[in-house]
Formats: C-alpha cells, structure tokens, sequence
C-alpha cells in the first residue's frame, strides 16, 4: 500500500485535531498540538490518503523553545503497512530544509522507539528521543512554468 502524500495547510488543522488522539493518547494536554496549527510558518506537517481516506498524519511544533516537537499517527487499522515509514522518510527531507534537530514524545511505547531508532533518533531521556538533521535545500522538479515571464 503506498499512500499519497499531502502538506498540511492551516486550513486544514482539524486533521491534526483529529489525528492527535493516536499521537499523543497518553499525553494530558492534547490540544498545544493541533490548537492554531499552521498559524506560523515554524509549522510543518504532511497527511497520508489512501482510497480517499485520511489514513495518517506527521507534523511538528515548537512547543517548548526552539525546538520543533514531532506528531505521528496512523490509523489502527492502517497500522505496519509502510504509512508511517512513508510519512517520516518524506517529512526528514522536508524538515531538514527547516530544522537541525527535532524530538518526539514515545511515552516508552517500545514499538515506537524501534521505529524512531530505525530513522536515527537518539535516546535522550525516559520518553523523549531526538534527531539532528543535516539542513540542505529542496530542489523539487518544475513543470517549466515561469510567472516571472508574465511580469515583463
């Protein structure tokens, strides 16, 4: 199953409502996640659809300090299918364009320190784990398209 990939745009933070309740479930306040989400351009997230169904979601914010603090859900049912693994493996790029470091929250969920471990993070205290990133810029494909050319 490979699903496709979209940026979440502030309008669109009910997905982050919605989908924090299988990010963060054990965390007590769970609105700093998705309340205001991408009312500042230090937000930063992606969903996955699959058969026209919003099946997961990644995104981060700075909650505390600098730092940007990562979300991940995935539906239950769309669990260990690759969702995740496709989510995270496009948000590093686009973060590090970003970002030098980030962490995530596992509440000593072993399942997802094994995953977070498989993509580099680091152990740092009971259930916290962080990423550095190596900052580099995107250079995404173009269809040609110039809108310099219609300002001459």
């Amino acid at each position: 199953m490979t699903p496709t990939l979209y940026f979440l745009r502030s309008s669109e933070n009910k997905i982050t409502k919605d989908m924090t309740k299988y990010a963060h479930k054990d965390a007590p306040n769970l609105n700093i996640y998705y309340d205001f989400y991408g009312l500042t351009p230090k937000d930063l997230g992606l969903y996955a659809l699959v058969d026209g169904t919003i099946v997961g979601a990644i995104w981060t914010r700075e909650l505390e300090g600098n730092t940007p603090q990562l979300s991940l859900a995935v539906l239950p049912e769309y669990r260990v299918k690759g969702v995740a693994t496709a989510m995270m493996e496009q948000f590093l790029v686009e973060i590090s364009a970003v970002s030098e470091v980030m962490i995530a929250q596992t509440y000593a969920n072993e399942q997802l320190i094994k995953f977070y471990t498989k993509f580099g993070f680091t152990q740092e205290e009971n259930s916290l784990m962080k990423k550095t990133l190596q900052k580099k810029e995107i250079i995404r494909p173009t269809d040609g398209y110039d809108p310099r050319k219609w300002m001459d």
